[in-house]
């Protein structure tokens, strides 16, 4: 297995393209009981190769990922040829960015010393999607990319 394995929740959302995957196996729903029955790892298989196609589909569309912790934000744009980072630093122990008050604070201090901008970007390895995979492993969330837009004008004019 290359990613995770989706959630149960996750599989029962998609049970239609499981379905679907199955039939492509030509495993109809009769069959597939039968094998959850009497060849679990079999089952697992299929489960592990499902989730994998899945995560493939929505990694080939992802283009930016956002990771908040108390005192940074790490803001991704995965363009082509790279990944593209902007992080903003919080030096104030007592700002909180994982709260409402603190992301707050932040919006109305962004040019004070306490907060610092870095740019960067790495290529990446042989397999793209799996290293932006471990970037959501590490807690990034897939967003549309506003927060990256709005601090990379701010990060052009400094």
């Amino acid at each position: 297995m290359k990613y995770t394995r989706l959630t149960k929740e996750q599989l029962e959302e998609m049970h239609k393209e499981f379905a679907s995957f199955l039939a492509t196996q030509s495993i109809d729903a009769k069959e597939w009981a039968d094998i959850k029955e009497n060849k679990p790892e079999v089952a697992e298989q299929e489960l592990d190769v499902f989730s994998d196609l899945v995560w493939e589909g929505v990694l080939d569309k992802v283009d930016y990922l956002e990771h908040f912790s108390s005192n940074q934000i790490h803001l991704f744009h995965l363009v082509e040829e790279k990944m593209e980072l902007i992080a903003i630093r919080v030096k104030n122990p007592e700002i909180d960015l994982l709260n409402n008050e603190g992301y707050k604070w932040l919006q109305e201090n962004l040019m004070s010393e306490d907060v610092e901008f870095f740019s960067a970007s790495k290529d990446y390895n042989e397999d793209k999607n799996l290293d932006k995979f471990k970037v959501i492993q590490q807690g990034a969330q897939i967003t549309k990319g506003g927060l990256y837009s709005y601090f990379e004008k701010i990060i052009k004019k400094k």
